[in-house]
């Protein structure tokens, strides 16, 4: 028995797999490209090691791939097997693992809140704890599992700054945009490397419309990041928003040719946040030319992924704005067979939410405007658990909003508008659309205030 840097216990004879294992969690949370190198480093100083073997498993986990199930199943089984005497928080990351693995992902969160209501600086549970409650859209778990965990932490403790990137990311989620801020900043000056310290700023900047402010909050190179996973790609397509927002269309595009597209291979592709980019762009007007075909050619080969909701409601996007009506439809039918012969939140999820949401968006996409707002209106509201945070989830009222309008559904797109100009103030669009709609309307009086809002902000700043 060994402990880590945090002093919690591992069972293992190798005090090197240990710190193997240390170096992975903090490469992992900083979103570098060693964290594997790491565990297989730590299972060559020991096999048998069971948490070296759970990290191991969440890392592949991470990849998104239903190719990894088999391999996991066989790992899960034979520790199953071998039982052995190890601590009871390795026998709670175990069950996460294998909770994980069925696509419970709410015995999965439940494992790791046991595990950091016992070992509250465990940092790994901490933060796949984070990241599956943010798939699962559960804005006040994310903040009262990492507030609970708080009271342990200190400067002192390693890691502590990723405690504060995750709590500032959680306030933010919660609407509580002034201590997010102070938090993530403070994450930030303690860790400039924490990509997900960075992000929680910039959301707190996005959610307040801050736009000009949040573009250069993000101005990082391909080369400041060459060292980190692709997750830089998402923080990037924060940048793209801001841009888009703001209006600054060709530099938007610009974001998604040299930061988004640079990211892709024949065997990986970013399909949610370039095609929930590109859709923004298209309801802004913008043409994006065949910037869709790579990134819906790959969306059909994962059209039977199903490992999270939210990565196949964007599989689904991509394949309908490129009018590929029968593989979408195809993709349907899979997730109907597998929300009836799955099991846990995910099956749940894609059964009662995801398989509409996908329905709305190829009604949407063929032009039947209509068919959407049915659909889109009443569950306009209860999207939270595909997953994402409330920024990408903004996506589905801007197809509805625009799906309204296309619709001559004058009354919804005016009460959709009314609500997106009182949330986001300070986007002119937002105005000019709301007027728009009131003139149709033949609200006189109220449009041209609303088109007082709209040339009372900035005008987009030059390419």
């Amino acid at each position: 028995m060994h402990q880590d840097i945090r002093g919690l216990d591992v069972t293992t004879s190798s005090p090197k797999a240990v710190a193997h294992l240390d170096r992975a969690v903090a490469d992992y949370l900083n979103y570098g490209t060693n964290a594997s190198t790491e565990v297989k480093a730590a299972l060559a100083e020991d096999p048998y090691c069971v948490l070296a073997q759970c990290y191991r498993g969440y890392l592949l986990m991470m990849l998104e791939n239903p190719a990894v199930f088999p391999k996991l199943r066989q790992t899960l089984a034979e520790l199953e097997k071998a039982g052995g005497d190890i601590t009871e928080r390795e026998r709670l990351h175990l069950a996460a693992l294998k909770a994980w693995v069925k696509g419970d992902l709410m015995n999965a969160c439940l494992a790791w809140e046991q595990v950091l209501n016992q070992w509250p600086q465990d940092l790994m549970a901490l933060k796949l704890h984070h990241t599956m409650a943010f798939y699962t859209g559960r804005n006040n778990v994310l903040r009262s599992v990492v507030s609970g965990a708080l009271g342990a932490w200190d400067e002192a403790t390693p890691g502590y700054s990723h405690v504060q990137g995750m709590y500032a990311y959680a306030l933010e989620e919660c609407g509580a945009y002034a201590d997010a801020e102070r938090w993530g900043r403070a994450a930030v000056e303690a860790n400039p490397e924490d990509l997900w310290a960075i992000h929680s700023v910039a959301h707190v900047m996005e959610m307040q419309g801050r736009f000009g402010e949040g573009a250069d909050w993000l101005d990082y190179s391909r080369d400041d990041w060459a060292h980190k996973n692709f997750f830089k790609a998402h923080v990037w397509w924060h940048r793209g928003l801001f841009h888009i927002v703001a209006e600054n269309y060709e530099r938007a595009l610009q974001v998604f040719d040299n930061e988004l597209s640079s990211l892709n291979s024949e065997t990986y592709v970013d399909v949610s946040n370039q095609a929930a980019f590109l859709k923004r762009l298209q309801i802004a007007g913008v043409d994006v030319g065949n910037r869709w075909d790579l990134i819906a050619e790959h969306a059909a080969t994962r059209i039977h992924d199903h490992v999270l909701p939210f990565r196949d409601a964007h599989f689904c996007l991509a394949l309908a704005a490129k009018g590929r009506f029968d593989t979408a439809r195809a993709q349907i039918q899979s997730m109907a067979v597998f929300a009836t012969e799955g099991e846990g939140w995910n099956a749940r999820t894609t059964q009662a939410i995801l398989i509409p949401l996908c329905e709305a968006m190829i009604a949407y996409e063929n032009g039947e405007y209509a068919k959407a707002c049915d659909i889109l209106w009443p569950m306009r509201n209860e999207l939270a658990p595909i997953g994402g945070s409330l920024a990408q989830r903004d996506l589905f009222s801007q197809i509805l909003i625009d799906a309204a309008r296309r619709a001559g559904r004058l009354h919804m797109t005016r009460s959709l508008l009314s609500e997106r100009v009182a949330q986001f103030p300070r986007a002119r669009r937002n105005w000019r659309d709301y007027a728009k709609v009131l003139t149709d309307l033949g609200d006189m009086d109220l449009a041209a205030k609303a088109l007082q809002s709209a040339d009372a902000l900035p005008a987009p700043a030059a390419a």
